[in-house]
């Protein structure tokens, strides 16, 4: 299916528009973004003597709107180059200029009678074959579009991106009554594909899937919390990590989203609904009208239902007491169900960990839980089909880890049932089909597959070809070889992949003996190698606590041992004649940048933050990680005569500093990738991806690079290194043991003390690293900052 969405134009230059220019500007697109005339000059543009028809007047909406984009934290481009992709207009100049666009994407203030005079205006521009979105939270398609002609309409879609559009991974697409069916399924594509969106159809209902079941559920955990008298402290106690919900839990995300925003999302659905109990259900409680009357608006008004505030020991976080409507010390609540909760692993045993204490906290749990997946249930068929749809926007849209009715199961559908029915709620018909028919379950999973109900049966959940599973590979017996900390899984056509499953998937002994084995078997009977997982991070690096432990018993043979066995492994990796392919995402630090490293190429995931961090913990990279990228900018600069030391410092400025990428496009920029290397991104696509790179190589016939000397710059390039870290202490920046940390990182870039120019093995190099990593572990103060990375998750400077 061709998606033909080469350039784009975005209406509206507010929050959302520029952030969905910036997005399709991270994925390649060029825009157009444009917005309305100014109607009076600036007191600045006054002083320039520029009158209303000056382009640079004409055009301040946008223009102002893009360069804002640059200042924005975290940024909502991937790349600040990628800003040149947008071009900025107004809709006096350039409404026409959508004729040479293939999607037209209306994203103005959510006013139903501005959407559809806009829509008319686009209409008159208009050329078959355009696509056009309205993004809205939740105003009617088919509303917006009335009075216009059959054929535009059948063009006509809403896309609601979820803010901010480049981090946030649902994509909601509601098509209108007479949208043609290709259109959504040639957008769905585009969207998954190249914007890397978590796509889901949703019908034209008020405020679509997420946030109508969202707001539901934030409106019944505030009307339980005042009904039975708890506070914003222990309701965010239970609706947070505890019931696998995101740390913001309820009334952190309320100051987030903004109380005002809320109460327009609520107000949105509670006037369009004709009555009854779901109506009253979504009027907004007189409290949080009053706290929007006093501004009390949330983190855009400095308070909400949390204040920070200055205290002689420094900041300290106040909670709302809405009885007394005052703020008072936040206070964190214990117990049984809390505990439990924390103790237990995944969002499956911590639910009903939560549930089955029966205190007061598991009650609180249980009246919030059933109100929202009874809700959810009967709204299946209103708002979508499919509830594998609903559960999927609720995570992707609410970072809930578990759907409303994977929730459900987790608890026991059949159990769950009859406790809210002895508790007189009402059962929507369709459950209590499912039960009586034997079921237990919502979804099932069966060699490798996964089914839901849909319909009053069971359907195979869509897994395109493209979405490689490592957990259905497992499913299905695919794994190789496997010990406690990887595995090796076959993903078919003669690719095996290495997948890591320690905790937070640090690289320890099982990993790097993993590594080894795999080379072995992928040598003897597969064609190439990849290493890929599926868990939250692809690798945080390696395992500390390891040698933290060996370095305070002074098991010095033991560490370097360690090192050795880390070093000869990566090698191993780089001098293996078959194809390597990497597929880090998300977090990929320390060990595991030096794990990507020798690979022959890197599929990375677009959102990738990627660095060498050792630093943190008082070491320097000493799996290779050094070696390889001073090996890198030898090769980059194979003129004896070129100079080493620009290129050599702003290394041991990015290593020195523990300096993370921002996106896998930074980590390019930055020189932690290479222009080879591939950027995808859809995460849910990688594996597949790096399965592509790797059978790329082998069908063009993968030859292993010859071995390479390093060109170093030596003493003199030393010197000039630790003459900056010198400087950097002098002024303050850095600690006595950021300084000795420096030295020694200086050391080994610069390849010893040798006279610059002289050209050094792989191995000496790595005997550099190991020698200066060794000597960091007997430092005190590396031990202090090791032990505390453990304890706080966080680097300790001293």
């Amino acid at each position: 299916m061709a998606t033909n969405i080469n350039r784009a134009a975005v209406i509206g230059s507010g929050v959302m528009g520029a952030g969905i220019a910036a997005h399709l500007a991270n994925a390649g697109i060029p825009s157009l973004l444009l917005d309305i005339v100014p109607t009076a000059l600036t007191p600045d543009e006054e002083a320039k003597g520029w009158t209303l028809e000056h382009p640079a007047v004409r055009n301040r909406l946008a223009a102002n709107a893009l360069s804002g984009l640059t200042r924005l934290k975290p940024s909502p481009l991937y790349d600040d180059a990628f800003l040149s992709r947008i071009t900025p207009g107004n809709l006096e100049d350039d409404l026409g200029k959508i004729r040479d666009v293939d999607w037209v994407i209306e994203a103005v203030v959510e006013n139903l009678h501005i959407k559809r005079e806009l829509l008319a205006k686009i209409e008159n521009h208009w050329k078959q074959g355009i696509i056009v979105s309205s993004n809205t939270s939740g105003i009617s398609i088919d509303g917006m579009t009335a009075g216009r002609s059959e054929a535009f309409k059948r063009h006509v879609l809403g896309t609601h991106f979820f803010n901010p559009p480049r981090y946030m991974k649902l994509l909601e697409i509601i098509p209108g009554e007479t949208t043609d069916p290709d259109i959504v399924a040639r957008l769905t594509e585009f969207c998954g594909k190249r914007l890397g969106k978590g796509v889901v159809v949703a019908k034209d209902t008020p405020n679509f899937i997420a946030n109508r079941i969202g707001t539901y559920g934030l409106l019944v955990t505030l009307q339980t919390m005042i009904d039975k008298g708890y506070t914003v402290d222990e309701v965010d106690a239970v609706t947070g990590p505890a019931m696998g919900r995101p740390k913001s839990a309820t009334f952190r995300t309320l100051d987030l989203v903004g109380l005002d925003t809320f109460v327009h999302v609520a107000n949105n659905v509670y006037e369009k609904l004709d009555g009854g109990p779901e109506k009253q259900a979504f009027q907004v409680p007189q409290v949080l009208k009053d706290m929007v009357s006093f501004g009390w608006i949330g983190e855009k008004a400095g308070q909400g239902f949390y204040k920070k505030v200055k205290g002689e020991q420094g900041s300290e976080i106040l909670s709302l007491d809405l009885g007394a409507m005052a703020y008072g010390k936040s206070r964190k609540p214990a117990s049984p169900s809390l505990e439990a909760a924390k103790t237990a692993k995944g969002a499956k045993e911590k639910t009903k960990a939560l549930l089955g204490a029966k205190d007061r906290y598991s009650g609180l749990a249980w009246d919030i839980l059933k109100k929202t997946l009874l809700y959810s249930a009967d709204k299946v068929g209103e708002i979508a089909d499919s509830i594998a749809d609903i559960d999927k926007a609720m995570k992707w849209g609410f970072h809930w880890e578990l759907g409303p009715f994977e929730t459900w199961d987790a608890i026991g559908l059949v159990k769950s049932v009859e406790r809210m029915e002895k508790e007189g709620e009402r059962i929507p018909v369709w459950v209590k089909e499912w039960i009586a028919s034997g079921k237990e379950s919502f979804y099932q999973h069966a060699n490798g597959k996964s089914f839901y109900v849909y319909k009053g049966e069971y359907k195979a959940a869509d897994q395109p070809a493209e979405n490689i599973s490592l957990r259905s590979l497992k499913e299905q017996n695919k794994i190789i070889r496997a010990n406690s900390g990887a595995s090796l899984i076959d993903v078919g056509d003669g690719v095996a992949c290495l997948e890591f499953h320690s905790p937070n998937n640090a690289i320890g002994a099982d990993i790097l003996f993993m590594i080894q084995q795999s080379v072995e078997e992928v040598r003897q009977n597969y064609d190439a190698l990849i290493i890929a997982n599926q868990g939250r991070n692809f690798c945080v690096g390696a395992n500390i606590m390891l040698l933290l432990m060996e370095a305070q018993n002074e098991e010095w043979e033991e560490i370097d041992s360690i090192i050795r066995i880390f070093q000869n492994t990566m090698m191993q990796l780089k001098g293996f004649e078959k194809p390597v392919v990497a597929a880090p995402y998300h977090m990929t630090l320390g060990g595991g940048v030096e794990a990507c490293l020798p690979a022959d190429e890197v599929c990375a995931y677009a959102e990738t933050y990627y660095g060498l961090v050792e630093t943190g913990v008082g070491l320097i990279p000493a799996g290779g990680g050094c070696k390889e990228l001073a090996l890198r900018l030898s090769r980059a600069n194979p003129n004896p005569e070129a100079d080493l030391q620009p290129h050599i410092n702003e290394l041991f400025m990015n290593i020195g500093t523990a300096k993370v990428s921002t996106s896998a496009h930074d980590a390019r920029k930055i020189g932690y990738l290479r222009a080879s290397d591939r950027i995808v991104a859809n995460q849910e696509r990688l594996i597949h991806e790096a399965k592509q790179s790797a059978l790329r190589l082998v069908h063009e016939g993968y030859v292993l690079p010859p071995k390479e000397k390093i060109r170093v710059v030596g003493a003199d390039g030393k010197a000039v290194m630790q003459l900056g870290a010198y400087t950097m202490r002098q002024s303050g920046y850095i600690s006595d043991h950021d300084l000795l940390i420096a030295g020694k990182l200086a050391h080994v870039l610069a390849g010893g003390d040798v006279p610059a120019g002289t050209m050094v093995t792989e191995q000496y190099m790595l005997d550099l690293e190991r020698e200066a990593f060794l000597s960091l572990c007997g430092e005190p103060k590396t031990q202090q900052r090791m032990q505390h990375m453990l304890s706080k998750g966080k680097p300790l400077r001293n």
